[in-house]
């Protein structure tokens, strides 16, 4: 039957292709050889269960109690149907409340779009002489968005973090985790300020959150985002970042599959020590559908709601 009801979906969409229906395009749901498993009783029954039906039990999800991740070696990876077999006789055991093979979300990353640069003979140049702010940052009179405060009028950005500077906001005291393809933990912008407590690898399952470069030098997303945030100000490199005494931590997750279970690791991360959780990622959306987070990351929304520090 499941094969019939494959067979039949593949079909209706190569027939909708071919007839040029104006709908939109057919997306298998993918599904990984990685499970949620909710288990009462704590680690080690979960540790018992995963060893009697083949799975590794990989921790538990973030800061969800009694959910648990599990791995299976000898599932397929990547696959459009759902695993069977004895996956399906692991929801029978009693102490297994609730479990759920992961599928494959889409998610992009959300990246700056250029903007013409404003001439030197504007407000907003013309006056960081007069804002009395001068940091020795390479690229500090380049940043025409920080340099409007109070006084300056006619700015493309309405942001005032001069104004907030003066006023003694500076991050101080508040931990930022930056949610996406890593951050460079080294980076003479970013080490000032790194906080190893607000950082994970869920991609890795490991402590250290450094990008995976390759050719396309595609993961340094998070880098740059973490430098906009918490670039230490006046150590002669680079820029200087919006809130720059800040601590400042990342979470490797977009450099792979991303489920619904690594978006619940990434959003519940150490809640009773990181402040604000930044993601400039999301769905695919097209105008049409909205994807908004599943069970486990909603789950996460909700324990960082109760859970996070005052």
């Amino acid at each position: 039957m499941v094969h019939n009801a494959a067979w039949r979906r593949s079909f209706l969409c190569v027939l909708t292709l071919y007839l040029g229906f104006a709908s939109p395009p057919c997306k298998a749901r993918i599904y990984t050889n990685h499970w949620a498993v909710r288990i009462a009783g704590g680690p080690g029954v979960a540790d018992r269960i995963a060893e009697k039906y083949g799975y590794r039990n990989m921790g538990q999800i973030g800061d969800l109690k009694d959910h648990y991740h599990f791995f299976h070696s000898r599932t397929i990876k990547r696959s459009t149907l759902s695993s069977r077999g004895h996956h399906s006789f692991i929801s029978m055991e009693p102490k297994v409340e609730w479990i759920e093979q992961q599928v494959v979300k889409r998610r992009i990353k959300r990246d700056y779009k250029p903007v013409p640069p404003l001439s030197q003979t504007s407000p907003a140049h013309s006056n960081v002489a007069q804002n009395n702010i001068f940091y020795n940052d390479a690229k500090w009179s380049s940043m025409w968005y920080i340099h409007c405060n109070d006084d300056v009028h006619n700015c493309q950005s309405d942001m005032n973090i001069m104004g907030a500077w003066k006023r003694g906001y500076t991050g101080k005291d508040v931990v930022v985790t930056i949610l996406d393809d890593g951050i460079e933990r080294n980076h003479p912008d970013l080490f000032q300020n790194y906080d190893p407590q607000a950082s994970y690898d869920v991609n890795s399952n490991d402590l250290d959150p450094m990008p995976r470069y390759d050719a396309t030098n595609e993961n340094k997303h998070g880098t740059r985002c973490a430098g906009e945030v918490a670039a230490a100000a006046n150590n002669s490199h680079c820029i200087v970042g919006i809130a720059y005494n800040a601590r400042i931590g990342g979470v490797r997750m977009l450099d792979g599959d991303v489920t619904d279970m690594v978006e619940a690791k990434s959003l519940n991360l150490n809640p009773q020590h990181i402040d604000i959780y930044s993601a400039s990622w999301g769905p695919d959306d097209d105008g049409k559908t909205v994807d908004g987070p599943a069970s486990l990351a909603r789950q996460a929304f909700e324990n960082g709601i109760r859970m996070a520090k005052n």
